[in-house]
């Protein structure tokens, strides 16, 4: 399973966005390339996304952005190669998020490059990964870094 899930970017988007801690909290995947190095996130605005002030609940933020990267990574480089997971993550509130908001996910091919040389004798590599989320008219409401752990499976480590 997957293997078709990693392979075909249509799947992945769909089956992730009947994921119920997306489906329940109003995120959708709205695309996704095929080579997994983009990726644009809506969070709906929905009652149940709303907090006390009438905008976009922060665990919510927070949530639209949270396995994208890894999971990118894992289309990108293999998730039968490599342990991906997500190490730490920090989130700066902006503004208030009003409405739906957008997240672009981008992996470029020098971050995949630095991965794979970090990777390649065995060790490990914390590569580190902002996103940005806009509401409609491209204000900036927060920024998220996050720290991925990234490793070679044992297999194909090189022998000690």
């Amino acid at each position: 399973m997957r293997n078709l899930f990693f392979r075909h970017p249509f799947l992945f988007r769909w089956v992730m966005n009947l994921w119920p801690p997306f489906l329940f909290t109003g995120v959708k995947i709205v695309a996704i390339n095929s080579d997994f190095r983009y990726a644009r996130v809506d969070l709906k605005w929905r009652p149940w996304t709303r907090n006390i002030n009438n905008t976009q609940f922060g665990g919510s933020l927070f949530a639209m952005t949270d396995p994208l990267y890894a999971l990118m990574l894992y289309g990108c480089l293999g998730w039968d190669r490599y342990l991906i997971w997500d190490k730490k993550a920090d989130i700066e509130y902006i503004a208030p998020g009003n409405g739906r908001l957008t997240a672009e996910f981008h992996i470029e091919d020098d971050q995949l490059h630095s991965i794979k040389a970090a990777t390649a004798s065995g060790e490990k590599c914390f590569p580190v990964f902002t996103v940005n989320v806009r509401d409609r008219e491209g204000n900036l409401v927060c920024h998220v870094e996050r720290t991925l752990y990234v490793r070679l499976r044992h297999r194909f480590r090189p022998a000690s």
